[in-house]
């Protein structure tokens, strides 16, 4: 079932993509791409991984799993090579808490609490900037019925939260025990929840730890402007404050293999609204997808290394 909804969507997602764009004008386009606007998009996207690595150092360490700089550089690296061959970056999430599982061995629910907790916290620092996109971008661009779409998910972050930090929901939560324990799903859920409600009591670290994740996420922002800049879109980065929340919200969508498809579907139509042609707002997500190729090459390269290394003492015996 699974499986033939991927099929319908992403092939409802290329037959829009192919009525949309002319794919000569859009060959053209692409292979006339200004290469170093494109490098300043991988750079940002790479360069921002060191203070999200040392974020989640920090989360751990708050949960006592003390870890390296570099194996969180390392393991973040990874991640996003998996998000490339797993439904969406939330494959790349679930390749950090197995990693993270396997090396420190029963304290699955902190990495996984971790990790769940910088994705929320990631996605309300995302709705922050649409808003502050918004305020910039009124008046002077038209993002339709965007913004409501981004209204809807800020209600449904602020419900989440509701719900994993309120203690007054714990009767009911409680109440789902029963049916969590015949799904063999209570002890990991369970663990999963105390370690992201134990950071209740820690609000300095959470403001200090949204901070970071507000500028990290302002940041790659730019490079999806960068991304459009290279294909000629000659927008400023205002509209894609609204955008780029957006996009990482579809980016977790777990309809297609990466995002593939869903994701340049979604530029077509959000930049054509602002008047950009469907074949350069194709191109702009193109290049972007190749932005997060172009990112995840190193962490292949360290799975690639590191199992032959791993095979090497094997062979010898």
């Amino acid at each position: 079932m699974r499986a033939a909804a991927i099929v319908l969507v992403t092939g409802l997602a290329v037959a829009y993509i192919l009525w949309r764009i002319d794919l000569r004008r859009t060959a053209h386009v692409l292979a006339h791409a200004h290469v170093a606007w494109w490098l300043l998009s991988c750079g940002i996207w790479i360069a921002v991984v060191w203070p999200l690595a040392w974020r989640w150092r920090i989360l751990l360490a708050a949960r006592g799993v003390q870890e390296r700089l570099g194996w969180c550089v390392r393991t973040l690296f990874v991640s996003f090579a998996a998000a490339q061959v797993l439904p969406t970056s939330l494959g790349g999430d679930a390749s950090r808490i197995y990693e993270t599982a396997r090396r420190h061995p029963g304290r699955g629910g902190p990495a996984a609490g971790t990790v769940l907790l910088e994705r929320a916290l990631g996605g309300i620092a995302t709705l922050v900037l649409a808003a502050a996109g918004f305020a910039l971008a009124v008046g002077r661009y038209s993002v339709g019925g965007y913004i409501w779409v981004e209204l809807a998910f800020v209600v449904l972050a602020a419900l989440a939260g509701l719900v994993v930090f309120s203690t007054t929901l714990h009767p009911l939560l409680r109440g789902l025990r029963p049916l969590l324990r015949r799904l063999r799903l209570e002890g990991p859920l369970r663990e999963t929840y105390l370690a992201i409600h134990s950071f209740r009591g820690e609000l300095p670290l959470l403001c200090g730890v949204f901070a970071l994740t507000l500028v990290v996420q302002a940041v790659r922002v730019i490079a999806i402007w960068s991304a459009g800049k290279a294909v000629g879109v000659d927008l400023s980065p205002r509209p894609y404050y609204v955008m780029g929340p957006l996009l990482f919200l579809v980016m977790l969508v777990p309809f297609t293999i990466n995002g593939l498809a869903v994701r340049e579907s979604f530029f077509v139509s959000f930049l054509g609204a602002l008047g950009v042609s469907a074949d350069r707002g194709f191109s702009t997500g193109f290049l972007f997808f190749a932005v997060t190729i172009a990112v995840a090459l190193p962490g292949a390269a360290i799975v690639a290394w590191e199992g032959a290394h791993r095979a090497e003492p094997r062979a010898a015996r």
